[in-house]
C-alpha cells in the first residue's frame, strides 16, 4: 500500500508506521518525548537512584539547613539504636527504605580510647564538639557493660552481648563510617536534599497525569460513544450532563470534589480525572456521529454484529486520533491543576514531596537569597508541561495522514 513519499521516493506501510515516520521528523516533538521518558524513568526508579532513598526523601539534617547548590560535607554515620529494618528490592523501589543510621556532619575527628570526639560542622564557627561511644557508631547499642584497656563489652538492642577490640572498632569506623556527600541543588530549611525531593516529586506529577487521563478516557469514551452511536434522548441526556459539567469552572469543581473525597494522594487523582472527561466525550461523540453512517459500519449491521462489537471493534479505533492529542493536552493540564491544588494546601499532603507543594513550602524564600528553592520545582513543572504540549502538537501533525497521502 503506497501511503506517501519522502524525497520523491514512495514509502509504504501501515498508517501507524506513517504517523510514527512523521512524528520522528518533528525534532522538538521527539526531544520532548525523550524528556518525558527520562522523567518517567526517574519517577519509576526514584528511590534506587536518588541521593536520599528514605521514604519521601525526608532525611533531615538540621546542621546543614539552607546550604547552597553544590554544597559538600563529610558525615559520620552513627547507627540508630533500633533493629535494622530489612526492605525488599521492590518495596525499596516503591516507597524507599528507612535509614539505619543518622548522619552527623563533621569537620574533624579524633579517637580517645572508647570514644570518638568529632568537631561538628558549624556555619557560625562556634567550635562545637560531640563525644560518641565507638560501639554506638557501629552497632544498635543498648548498654556498655565493661570498658577495658583494649576491649569493650556491650549489649545491643536485640539482647546480644558483644566483646570487641577497641583498635578494631576504630579501624572499622575509619574505613566505613565516614562518607562525603555533595548536594547538587543544596538543602532546604530542614536540611533535606532538594534534588532528592525533586526527583521523588516527579512521581506525583506523572501519576496524577496518567491516572487522571485514564479516568477521563474511560468515562469520556464510554459516554461519548453511547451518545454518538444511539442518538435521540440518550444523546440529549448525555449532552445535557456534559454541558452542566462544562459550565462549572474546572478548578472550583476539583476543589469541591477534593473536599468531598478528602485530601490525600489518591483523592486528588480521582478529583482531577472526574473533571477532564467532558472534552473527550464531546470529541468522541462528534467522531462517532460522522463514522456511524460509513460503509464498514453498515457492513457490520448486515453481518449481524452486536452494537458493542461495532462500537468497540470498528468505530472507536477509527475515532481515537483526536483523543490521543487531547490526552496529551489533558496530561499537561492535570499536572498544572495538581500543582495549583498542592500550592493551595488541598492537594498531596506533606511529607509526600510534590512540585506544587515544594513551591508552597519554599515560596517565602524568594525574597531572601534562596529563591532557587521555589524556582527549581517551578521550572520542572514548566518543562514537563511544555514537553507534553509539544508532544501533543507533534502527534496532531503526525496523525493528520491526509496531508501526506495527497501525493
Amino acid at each position: 500500500m503506497l501511503l506517501g513519499k519522502k524525497n520523491n521516493i514512495y514509502i509504504s506501510g501501515s498508517l501507524t508506521k506513517l504517523a510514527w515516520h512523521k512524528f520522528v521528523k518533528n525534532k522538538s516533538g521527539l526531544f520532548s518525548l525523550y524528556f518525558i521518558a527520562l522523567v518517567t524513568l526517574i519517577a519509576i526508579f526514584g528511590y534506587l537512584i536518588t541521593p536520599d532513598p528514605t521514604p519521601y526523601s525526608n532525611r533531615q539534617i538540621l546542621e546543614i539547613a539552607m546550604e547552597k547548590p553544590f554544597f559538600k560535607a563529610t558525615f559520620l554515620k552513627v547507627r540508630i539504636n533500633k533493629p535494622a529494618e530489612k526492605v525488599s528490592f521492590f518495596k525499596k523501589m516503591i516507597s524507599g527504605s528507612p535509614d539505619n543510621y543518622h548522619y552527623v556532619p563533621v569537620e574533624s575527628w579524633k579517637f580517645k580510647n572508647d570514644r570518638i570526639i568529632v568537631k561538628l560542622y558549624d556555619k557560625d564557627n562556634e567550635g562545637l564538639t560531640e563525644s560518641i561511644e565507638i560501639a554506638d557508631v557501629l552497632y544498635p547499642l543498648d548498654e556498655v557493660l565493661i570498658t577495658g584497656n583494649d576491649t569493650i563489652t556491650f549489649r545491643t538492642v536485640d539482647g546480644k552481648i558483644h566483646s570487641e577490640k577497641i583498635k578494631k572498632l576504630q579501624t572499622t569506623i575509619k574505613n566505613t563510617s565516614f562518607v562525603t556527600k555533595t548536594f547538587l541543588l543544596g538543602t532546604d530549611q530542614f536540611g533535606r536534599d532538594l534534588l532528592s525531593r525533586l526527583m521523588i516529586g516527579s512521581r506525583v506529577s506523572l501519576s496524577v497525569g496518567f491516572i487522571s487521563v485514564a479516568i477521563s478516557l474511560l468515562i469520556g469514551i464510554f459516554l461519548g460513544s453511547v451518545a454518538g452511536y444511539f442518538g435521540g434522548k440518550t444523546d440529549d441526556f448525555i449532552m445535557w450532563l456534559i454541558n452542566v459539567v462544562w459550565s462549572i469552572p474546572t478548578l472550583l469543581l476539583v476543589i469541591a470534589i477534593t473536599f468531598a473525597l478528602g485530601r490525600g494522594f489518591w483523592q486528588i487523582f480521582i478529583a482531577v480525572g472526574l473533571t477532564m472527561w467532558v472534552e473527550v466525550a464531546r470529541v468522541i461523540r462528534g467522531q462517532i456521529i460522522g463514522l456511524r453512517e460509513k460503509e464498514f459500519v453498515e457492513a457490520g449491521y448486515a453481518l449481524g454484529f452486536s452494537h458493542f462489537r461495532i462500537i468497540t471493534k470498528h468505530i472507536i479505533p477509527n475515532a481515537l486520533s483526536p483523543v490521543i492529542v487531547i490526552s496529551a493536552a489533558n496530561f499537561a493540564a492535570a499536572i498544572l491543576i495538581e500543582a495549583g491544588l498542592s500550592f493551595l494546601g488541598i492537594g498531596v499532603q506533606p511529607p509526600t514531596p510534590s512540585w506544587g507543594g515544594m513551591i508552597k513550602e519554599y515560596y517565602g524564600f524568594i525574597i531572601l537569597d534562596s529563591a532557587y528553592l521555589a524556582i527549581v520545582p517551578g521550572v520542572a513543572i514548566v518543562l514537563l508541561v511544555l514537553a507534553f504540549m509539544t508532544v501533543g502538537n507533534a502527534l496532531r501533525d503526525a496523525l493528520d495522514v491526509k496531508e501526506v497521502t495527497k501525493n
